[in-house]
């Protein structure tokens, strides 16, 4: 496979500074700020209505002490869904394909939601970590079993983050390169390799939605085994 088709994920530079702060900031500012105006414009009202969505799917499997975790798993919600969703558009950088990135996202979280368990309920969390009617023979075992499960979470988390909009990307770029490249040749061939790509970039959309909220949907579901 030619070695262009990765420059995509290529962390951009300027004058030799990364971009990748900039690009992680720049969604944010696409959100309208919220004002004490009793009318606001139709964007400010679906950007209301989407973050009472998300917080509602987020927070109603959740016992209240959890709720204390709605602001930062509906800021986490809303900022890779629109990197995700920016990532799509041509000649734009995607940060979410940076394993980097995901492991830095996913293993602070995840370690908080462990030192809550620990701390609030150290009992309980550690009884995770061995099944209940276990036989003595298996303890051993199965502890490190369930150990390593648990330690293996936040690089799940963010591999499967990455697999994901990785494989989109490049499944995309391979369809339309082809699709130019059959253009002089076999035209008809062409279009309709065109129309498959026009599919697939509508399943990358939902791809790319479905992967942020799997992503912080794991998050709450650890945090609920921990409070």
């Amino acid at each position: 496979m030619n070695l262009s088709f990765f420059n995509q994920f290529m962390s951009p530079s300027l004058l030799g500074i990364p971009l990748m702060l900039l690009s992680m900031l720049f969604p944010a500012l696409l959100l309208p700020s919220p004002n004490n105006r009793w009318i606001t414009n139709r964007l400010s009202t679906l950007q209301t209505w989407l973050l009472h969505l998300i917080t509602k799917q987020l927070m109603t499997p959740l016992d209240k002490k959890s709720h204390k975790w709605a602001l930062i798993l509906t800021s986490l919600m809303t900022l890779l869904l629109i990197i995700n969703l920016l990532g799509l558009l041509p000649y734009t950088f995607t940060p979410t394909t940076q394993l980097s990135m995901n492991m830095a996202l996913a293993f602070p979280l995840w370690l908080a939601t462990l030192l809550t368990g620990l701390r609030n309920q150290p009992s309980i969390s550690l009884a995770h970590l061995l099944p209940e009617g276990t036989p003595t023979p298996l303890i051993p075992a199965l502890i490190m079993i369930e150990t390593t499960s648990l330690l293996i979470r936040p690089l799940a988390l963010g591999v499967r983050l990455t697999a994901n909009l990785t494989a989109g990307h490049l499944l995309i770029q391979l369809i339309s390169t082809a699709a130019i490249a059959l253009l002089p040749i076999t035209p008809s061939i062409s279009i309709l390799t065109t129309s498959i790509l026009l599919l697939l970039t509508i399943l990358e959309v939902a791809v790319a939605m479905i992967q942020a909220y799997v992503f912080v949907l794991l998050l709450s579901l650890y945090l609920q085994e921990n409070t």
